[in-house]
């Protein structure tokens, strides 16, 4: 985890509304929601970077490019981003084990936890993945209930639902 000097904040169409693309003044990925959820991406950055707020500026080509390929189908686009957050040690790592779950293929809340070595800690994996703030890019989205329903997404279900179907997941 590193403490970013900078925040800069651009703003990305999408065919499931407009991304709201948070990178640091190196360009590393930081935070990416979407237009209709801005509320809950500026109480994740303050939680996460303090009184630090993001300023209008451009996300660097790559995570573009990334981003755009990933809405043209190429799904698994998004795996070659890096990103940092200030999360705590177990939300990092929710975190990470979200981005190796592979585009088309869905795990449970149960699996996420242990695959994160707390198997007795879906709850916490639950509460870690829906304080992810690289939605797509750690994708939350790929995380279902025990009984397959698309539980829980920041985004919203029916872009959870979008998403899969988009990754042929669904």
């Amino acid at each position: 985890m590193s403490r970013p000097a900078r925040l800069l904040l651009d703003r990305l169409p999408s065919p499931i509304g407009e991304l709201l693309v948070v990178t640091d003044e190196t360009g590393l990925l930081r935070a990416v929601d979407f237009h209709d959820y801005e509320h809950r991406l500026d109480r994740l950055l303050k939680i996460h970077y303090g009184p630090l707020r993001p300023e209008p500026g451009a996300v660097p080509a790559a995570t573009r490019t990334a981003l755009a390929a990933y809405f043209e189908g190429q799904t698994d686009a998004l795996s070659a981003l890096t990103w940092d957050t200030n999360g705590t040690d177990f939300q990092t790592a929710v975190w990470t084990a979200l981005g190796s779950i592979p585009a088309g293929q869905t795990i449970t809340y149960s699996e996420l936890a242990r695959r994160v070595g707390r198997p007795g800690s879906v709850r916490a994996a639950g509460a870690a993945n829906g304080a992810n703030p690289l939605s797509l890019v750690a994708p939350c989205h790929r995380v279902i209930g025990m009984n397959g329903a698309l539980t829980g997404y920041g985004g919203g279900i029916d872009r959870k639902r979008w998403l899969l179907t988009h990754e042929g997941a669904l």
